[in-house]
C-alpha cells in the first residue's frame, strides 16, 4: 500500500454498525407478518426508528399507527422493537386486536426487572430521554414506582421516597460514558443506590459506540447515518464529536451531505445507528467516492454474533386465535 499524501481522501468505515439483532428481528417480523397473513398489517408506532426502513414496509403493506385504537377491531398489530407499557396490551385485548409483540429482548429485560423491583417496593430512578417510546414502555410497569432522570441536569431535583431503597435502571440506547456521570452523580445524592443486576444499556449500543470512538479519532469528520428521532444513532454523533472528530453529522441518507463538510477533510469517519440497513451506508460511501474519497478502510473495533428468534406469536395462526 502506498504512503497517504497529504492530498489523498480516505474513509474510515466503524464496524460493528447498522442493524442490530432486536432491529432485524423486528423488520423481519413485520415482512413475515406481511407474507403470513398478507397486507393490511398495523403496526404501533415506528417499528424501529429509521424512516427508510418505515417507508420500505410501508411499500409492502404496513400501516402504522400512532395508538392501538386507530387500528380496526379484530386486526393484527405489531408492537415495535421499543416495547409497550400493559397498559397498551390491556387495550389491545379489549379491542380484540391479534397481537404480535416485536420489543427487544434487551428492552424486555428492563421491564421485567421494573417489574422485580416494584414488587419489592423499591424506588426506581429510570435513567432516559423523556417522551421517548422505550422510556414510557417500561415506566408504564410501575408507574407509581420510577422516577425519569433526563441527564445529569435533572439529578438535583429527584426527590425519593425512601433513599435506602433505591435502583436505577436506564434506556438501552444511551450514551454509555453520559450515563455513567448521572449514575455516579446519583451515588453522591444517594449512596446507596443499587445498580441494576446487569447493564441496561445494550450490547449494540455501546458497541457501535466503541466503533466510532476508535474512528473519530483519525478522522476530521464523522458522518453517522440515521434518522433525527434515532436515539442511539444521536448519541454516536455526540459520542463522535468527543472523540477527536471536528464534526460529526447525522444524515437520513446519502443526499442530506453537504459538499461544504467535505472542504479540507482528508479522512472521513463513517457510522450508522443500530436501525439503518446496509443499503444506506453503501450510498453514502458512494457520495463520498465522487468527491474523490475513493479509499475505504473497514475498522472493526467488535465482533458481534448476537441472534433473536422471532416473536413467538409468528409461529401460530393468529387468524385462528
Amino acid at each position: 500500500m502506498e504512503p497517504q499524501t497529504p492530498t489523498s481522501r480516505r474513509v474510515l468505515i466503524a464496524k460493528p454498525r447498522g442493524y442490530c439483532a432486536g432491529v432485524d428481528r423486528a423488520v423481519v417480523a413485520v415482512e413475515k407478518a406481511l407474507e403470513q397473513y398478507g397486507a393490511p398489517v398495523y403496526v404501533r408506532k415506528q417499528i424501529v426508528h429509521n424512516t427508510h426502513v418505515v417507508k420500505t414496509l410501508e411499500a409492502k403493506g404496513a400501516i402504522f399507527v400512532e395508538e392501538t385504537e386507530e387500528v380496526p377491531e379484530g386486526e393484527i398489530v405489531v408492537f415495535s422493537a421499543h416495547g409497550v407499557s400493559p397498559a397498551v396490551h390491556s387495550e389491545a385485548q379489549q379491542r380484540k386486536l391479534r397481537t404480535i409483540d416485536a420489543t427487544c429482548p434487551l428492552v424486555t429485560k428492563v421491564h421485567n426487572e421494573a417489574k422485580r423491583f416494584a414488587g419489592q417496593d423499591y424506588g426506581i430512578l429510570l435513567i432516559g430521554h423523556e417522551g421517548h417510546e422505550e422510556v414510557e414502555g417500561t415506566a408504564g410497569e410501575a408507574p407509581e414506582h420510577i422516577q425519569l432522570v433526563d441527564g445529569l441536569g435533572s439529578v438535583d431535583g429527584i426527590q425519593v421516597k425512601d433513599p435506602e431503597k433505591l435502583v436505577w435502571l436506564s434506556q438501552t440506547t444511551l450514551s454509555v460514558d453520559e450515563t455513567v456521570e448521572t449514575v455516579a452523580r446519583l451515588k453522591e445524592r444517594f449512596p446507596t443506590l443499587i445498580d441494576p443486576p446487569s447493564d441496561d444499556i445494550c450490547y449494540a449500543t455501546q458497541n457501535r459506540q466503541v466503533a466510532v470512538k476508535e474512528i473519530a479519532a483519525q478522522s476530521q469528520l464523522v458522518i453517522v447515518v440515521g434518522s433525527e428521532n434515532s436515539s442511539n444513532s444521536k448519541r454516536l454523533v455526540e459520542v463522535a464529536k468527543d472523540h477527536g472528530a471536528d464534526a460529526s453529522y447525522l444524515v437520513d441518507n446519502a443526499t442530506f451531505i453537504q459538499d461544504e463538510w467535505l472542504d479540507g477533510v482528508t479522512t472521513v469517519g463513517v457510522t450508522s445507528g443500530a436501525s439503518v440497513p446496509e443499503e444506506l451506508v453503501e450510498q453514502v460511501l458512494a457520495r463520498l467516492a465522487q468527491h474523490g474519497f475513493g479509499d475505504v478502510e473497514e475498522v472493526e473495533s467488535v465482533r458481534e454474533s448476537m441472534r433473536f428468534s422471532l416473536p413467538h406469536e409468528l409461529r401460530k395462526d393468529l387468524r385462528a386465535s
